[in-house]
């Protein structure tokens, strides 16, 4: 994620922000321009008749446009997009998505779909920025995208489960709960479950659906992931029952070992984490020049040089980046901010992907993407992990298989 510049005064702004902190200006991020800009109320004289008010946007990059707050940011608070004056919609590009919002009139589900959203608006922003293919289920219903976000039924009766099927991504509200979301992650053990983590997961069904399936590129995955046209339920149960413990080298996570399925989503969800992180980093200029006591040799980097597009280069800065952001939070006590050791198969299928987006944002999907080899013993290893028998993940036991029962909702991608 970038940072950004208020228009107005100089400061220094974020994606999140509603508001300047220095000089009081409303903020809006505009996503046709890619900028988080200050707005302006348009003049009434010479604004245009309109049901909303009409802002100036003060971003040199605007030159003066005009635009309207989302419907959900300016009644609700939720959301912090702009809409240009001309388009009809009363939503913004990410809240166009929304198939079904929680329940309003209860403060705790408005303070969760508030998290939702913060997860999702971030989700859509990585999206625009690959230039993916992004249509609502009005703009096209067979191939859209939509997100419904519920909570389980006050009776018991219906438990949601988390999950993806024809563009629809469902997420149980429970998991904008951190305190829920963490009792959740330790039945499960699992190293990582986050919010946007949901978000950026459930995408990389979606987007098996519009990439892989059915196109040139279909091979090619199942020669890297495996055949997904195995029974998907029987993969679930046989995961639950016995998962595998022998993950590390092929898999970016026990969950991906389930079903080729989830290990396309859970490689997909990691890419868009490394993307997001590495423009974070080169946001704000980081460089990282390790001095190892004894004189240890560490990878220097210069994240301000990485350019997304050379997945090599990509991984290269990934890697001591991570050792880095892990000591970081050992220091404050925090677990690490990426457990994960990326292997030479999970590599490999990173490269795929990547080479996936790039085919689409440039819009040849006809000739599958070549993976990339790596020599053994290339491994990207993370120094800094914890040690091997205190990152295993143990059998579960029958409260934490119902739980997982309960909490991972089957994919069945259309």
């Amino acid at each position: 994620m970038k940072i950004f510049t208020c228009s107005a005064c100089k400061h220094l702004a974020f994606f999140e922000n509603t508001q300047c902190t220095r000089c009081g200006h409303l903020l809006a991020f505009l996503s046709d321009l890619g900028v988080v800009s200050a707005l302006e109320l348009a003049p009434a004289d010479d604004a245009q008749v309109s049901p909303s008010p009409t802002y100036v946007a003060l971003d040199p990059a605007a030159h003066g446009a005009r635009y309207r707050l989302c419907n959900n940011y300016a009644i609700y608070g939720v959301c912090n997009w702009g809409i240009p004056e001309d388009d009809p919609s009363q939503f913004c590009r990410a809240c166009q998505l929304n198939e079904l919002i929680p329940d309003i009139s209860d403060p705790d589900a408005r303070d969760s779909w508030q998290r939702m959203e913060i997860a999702k608006r971030r989700l859509v922003y990585t999206l625009l920025e690959l230039e993916l293919p992004l249509e609502t289920k009005q703009q096209n219903h067979e191939t859209g995208l939509a997100f419904a976000f519920k909570s389980d039924d006050f009776e018991g009766a219906e438990k949601v489960l988390t999950g993806h099927c024809d563009g629809l991504v469902t997420i149980n509200l429970k998991e904008a709960d951190a305190p829920s979301r963490e009792k959740t992650r330790v039945n499960l053990g699992e190293r990582y479950r986050t919010l946007l983590g949901h978000f950026r997961h459930e995408s990389g069904h979606y987007y098996w659906d519009r990439l892989i399936k059915d196109s040139a590129q279909l091979e090619a995955y199942r020669a890297l992931f495996g055949d997904e046209q195995q029974d998907y339920e029987e993969a679930v149960r046989r995961h639950y029952a016995a998962p595998r413990q022998d993950w590390t080298a092929e898999f970016v996570s026990s969950y991906a070992t389930m079903h080729p399925w989830e290990d396309w989503a859970e490689t997909w969800a990691h890419y868009l984490h490394i993307l997001d992180t590495v423009e974070t980093a080169r946001s704000f200029g980081l460089a990282l020049k390790p001095e190892a006591v004894g004189g240890a040799s560490i990878e220097s980097v210069s994240a301000r040089r990485v350019q997304p597009e050379n997945f090599e280069a990509l991984i290269a800065a990934w890697t001591p980046l991570t050792v880095a952001l892990n000591s970081l939070n050992r220091s404050m006590g925090l677990p690490d901010l990426y457990p994960f050791v990326l292997g030479d198969r999970v590599i490999q299928k990173l490269s795929f992907v990547h080479q996936v987006v790039e085919a689409a944002r440039s819009g040849h999907l006809a000739s599958p993407p070549l993976t990339v080899d790596r020599a053994p013993g290339e491994d990207m290893k993370d120094a800094a992990q914890f040690d091997a028998s205190q990152m295993e993940d143990s059998q579960m036991n029958d409260s934490q298989l119902a739980d997982a029962d309960a909490q991972e909702a089957p994919v069945y991608p259309g």
